[in-house]
């Protein structure tokens, strides 16, 4: 993907989420839509979603990091809301793009992070997670545009490790007590694995 493929007000809050995150030297990795379009092909999505490694670091003193370079919270009470749903709500300031910087602390989290690639995108570079990483993460909210998210990260690419991904959206499965997940999965991996 190139840089003139993604809308500029995105692009800007992208650069500046990471430059933010680098310079603070936080461990983070692109998910969601986002990461998906840089991995396949653009779609539309209107917000940027990232995760941290939270370990060790002070959500009060986050905030007021982001903020000094131009990435505030879109709501009130933001630490109530952090600790409750471990995601900061945050929005770029100069161009109202919204970001969801998830508060990593599972072990998938962290390796999801330790996995990422960095993607160049112009002179931006970016930390992403990988395909199979992303479709774990897509497997557990199982919304119609994580199906099919899903379904383009498989074509995209077909080589990644179905086992894994069946045992960790297994386990989340079986945590939030959602049969269906792992049911509507295995309908998208055995499609993509008869290819």
């Amino acid at each position: 993907m190139s840089s003139a493929e993604l809308p500029s007000r995105i692009l800007a809050a992208l650069a500046t989420l990471s430059e933010w995150l680098i310079s603070e030297k936080i461990p983070h990795t692109i998910i969601g839509g986002i990461a998906v379009s840089l991995l396949t092909e653009p779609r539309a999505t209107q917000d940027i979603d990232a995760t941290i490694w939270s370990e060790g670091v002070s959500t009060e003193e986050l905030l007021v990091s982001a903020a000094s370079s131009g990435l505030v919270s879109r709501i009130d009470n933001p630490l109530d809301f952090a600790t409750r749903a471990r995601v900061l709500l945050l929005k770029h300031q100069d161009s109202d793009v919204s970001i969801d910087l998830s508060l990593g602390a599972l072990p998938f989290e962290k390796e999801m992070i330790d996995q990422s690639e960095t993607i160049t995108l112009g002179s931006l570079q970016l930390r992403v997670a990988s395909a199979e990483d992303l479709i774990i993460s897509k497997a557990v909210p199982m919304r119609p545009q994580d199906l099919a998210d899903i379904d383009k990260l498989l074509s995209f690419y077909p080589a990644v490790d179905f086992a894994r991904i069946r045992e960790l959206v297994g386990e989340f499965q079986l945590l939030l007590d959602r049969p269906e997940y792992m049911e509507k999965l295995e309908e998208l991996l055995k499609r993509h694995a008869e290819k």
